[in-house]
């Protein structure tokens, strides 16, 4: 048996669960990102995405070109219950 090749290390996500999922139907990277993590980790997808993106191409006999990339959110800060009920503001 051969070892599993890792996609996504930071989410422990392998080859094979990239492949099982885009045979269910989940064809895009944001379809696979909420179905298994994939791209959510530390690194969030600078590592991953470019694979997923060329595993995707070569499933559904694209250019990696044509896969849309994921929504990517600015990072958030968290504040205190206290300022939001003080209504402060930081700007």
């Amino acid at each position: 048996m051969t070892e599993p090749v890792i996609i996504c290390r930071c989410e422990d996500i392998t080859l094979e669960e990239i492949q099982e999922l885009i045979k269910q139907g989940k064809h895009t990277i944001e379809e696979l990102k909420r179905e298994c993590r994939c791209g959510m980790g530390p690194c969030q997808g600078r590592t991953c995405t470019p694979l997923i993106a060329q595993e995707l191409a070569k499933t559904l006999k694209s250019n990696v070109g044509d896969v849309a990339l994921p929504t990517f959110r600015p990072p958030t800060a968290p504040i205190s219950l206290g300022a939001l009920a003080r209504g402060d503001n930081h700007d």
